[in-house]
């Protein structure tokens, strides 16, 4: 009974401990700095596919990979590139704060469920950004600005190699796909307001803030309802060269329809989902336990 009671302290401690660690205001701190962070990567993909609209010298269609290449270009870009490292950390240990401790009480049901899993892979996803980002600090990631696409491919291949590999390349695409219908519905539903502290905004400023916001989510629901296309299809002919990275789905539009115009658009609106980040890194009602 002794050894039972002190294992239960034991547990009990170690919880509190967590639940200390977590309501430090350092946790927060991250987590705003990652919003800033992934703002700063969306904006740089956004106006370098803008700058090829115009057909200005120095823009390229590419994704994370190819911006922080950018970024790193840039004057002091190892110290900014270094501060977005830091911040994609941050955003990642949200994330995972978001899926274990359930701050935002989502719950154990089904729909719960699924959206603190979206968020287990959100942070390996930034996770991994941000391993990149550190490694491109470090001078050990190698340059060209080439982004994601051939690894993605890579890893494609390898995993349709497997026995009902294509069936998994093929739920993968159409998860992605689902996520972009969800970015699709923030946009419609303009829901993500709720998560944001609007009252210190003049009511032009919150005005704006939807706007972007729309605009942004839409944009970026373009952008993975392409990419998840892709993946699908690669699933679908059993070809790993079909799937593409960001900067493949915006050379898609590119080529498509409307062409450069569409990608103009498209492109604004990545601009504007990283405008949104910082405005969730400012206004966000961020609660880590």
């Amino acid at each position: 009974m002794k050894n039972y009671q002190s294992s239960g302290n034991v547990k009990h401690e170690a919880k509190q401990a967590v639940e200390r660690t977590l309501a430090s205001p350092w946790v927060e701190r991250l987590a705003r700095f990652g919003y800033a962070a992934k703002g700063a990567v969306y904006i740089t993909i956004g106006v370098l596919s803008a700058m090829t609209a115009f057909g200005v010298g120095g823009g390229r269609l590419t994704d994370s990979r190819g911006a922080m290449d950018s970024i790193l270009d840039q004057p002091f870009g190892k110290i900014l590139l270094g501060l977005v490292a830091v911040g994609l950390f941050g955003y990642a240990l949200w994330r995972f704060v978001q899926a274990g401790v359930d701050p935002e009480q989502k719950g154990t049901g089904a729909k719960g469920i699924a959206v603190r899993t979206g968020y287990v892979f959100s942070g390996i996803l930034h996770t991994g950004l941000a391993l990149t980002a550190a490694s491109l600090v470090l001078g050990n990631g190698g340059g060209g600005g080439q982004g994601s696409g051939n690894s993605t491919q890579s890893w494609t291949a390898s995993v349709l190699a497997h026995d009902y590999g294509r069936w998994l390349v093929g739920i993968i695409g159409a998860g992605i796909i689902g996520f972009a219908i969800g970015q699709f519905y923030k946009a419609y539903s303009a829901k993500f307001r709720e998560k944001l502290n609007l009252g210190g905004m003049s009511s032009n400023a919150e005005r704006w803030v939807t706007r972007s916001g729309r605009l942004g989510f839409a944009s970026r629901g373009v952008v993975f309802a392409l990419v998840g296309f892709f993946v699908v299809q690669a699933a679908w002919t059993y070809d790993a060269s079909k799937v593409k990275d960001t900067g493949g789905a915006l050379a898609s539009i590119a080529g498509g329809p409307f062409g450069w115009t569409a990608l103009l658009i498209v492109a604004l609106g990545l601009v504007a989902y990283g405008v949104f980040m910082f405005v969730e890194a400012r206004y966000r009602r961020i609660v880590t336990h």
